[in-house]
């Protein structure tokens, strides 16, 4: 029974870093190319773009500390 628990535990903190890479890998796909086309427009848009595209990625950092604290709930062997 332990073995089951700690697979659906394993399972889980799988599914909040997935889950969270994905919807930031398309947050981050969404917003390049919008910093891409203003900035073809205007250079000076450069940081503010920079800036932009690189906000999506807390959602790992987010999923990463759900995922920690999942796993924490793992019995001890």
């Amino acid at each position: 029974m332990v073995e089951l628990e700690l697979g659906l535990i394993a399972i889980g903190a799988g599914i909040a870093i997935a889950g969270s890479a994905y919807a930031a890998a398309i947050a981050e796909k969404e917003i390049g190319t919008a910093a891409v086309g203003a900035m073809a427009e205007k250079e000076e848009l450069f940081g503010k773009a920079l800036i932009l595209t690189v906000i999506p990625e807390t959602l790992v950092i987010f999923g990463l500390v759900i995922a920690i604290m999942i796993l924490g709930l793992a019995p001890a062997s």
